[in-house]
């Protein structure tokens, strides 16, 4: 089951039965299937709390990810900002939907056990992500 949740603001609109369909098609691309993911969509302000609470990071990001995997069942929080997203997409020149997606399923390719912090493995986040894009 896939939850959609907000914290301080307005729910982004984006169309839940596809968005959770598409999810569960980019886990099963990747041999894995989806069992409890919370969604939580904050603002700049809240996921600078919880990055430093539960990361112990101070900084502002667009995404953290909570992964509570059990074998290929896919568990986890993933909390949003969307004041970073909309920020990324007008300096990476991409539509506000376009990066939204992009960081809903760059916590999914997350708890699918890609990482993006070593050398090589921005790219590699990178291919994924337009990869899962293009099945939207």
């Amino acid at each position: 089951m896939i939850t959609y949740n907000v914290d301080g603001v307005k729910m982004p609109k984006i169309k839940r039965r596809d968005t959770t369909a598409w999810i569960k098609k980019v886990a099963a691309a990747h041999g894995r299937k989806v069992g409890e993911i919370g969604y939580m969509f904050v603002n700049d302000e809240k996921i600078l709390e919880v990055n430093r609470e539960y990361l112990g990071h101070d900084y502002y990001t667009d995404i953290i990810t909570f992964d509570y995997d059990e074998g290929d069942v896919l568990n986890g929080d993933i909390v949003i900002s969307l004041d970073t997203v909309r920020s990324n997409a007008e300096q990476f020149g991409k539509t506000y939907d376009n990066e939204l997606h992009r960081v809903i399923i760059h916590g999914i390719l997350h708890l699918c056990g890609i990482n993006d912090k070593g050398p090589g493995e921005r790219e590699i986040m990178e291919a994924n992500e337009n990869a899962a894009l293009a099945m939207l």
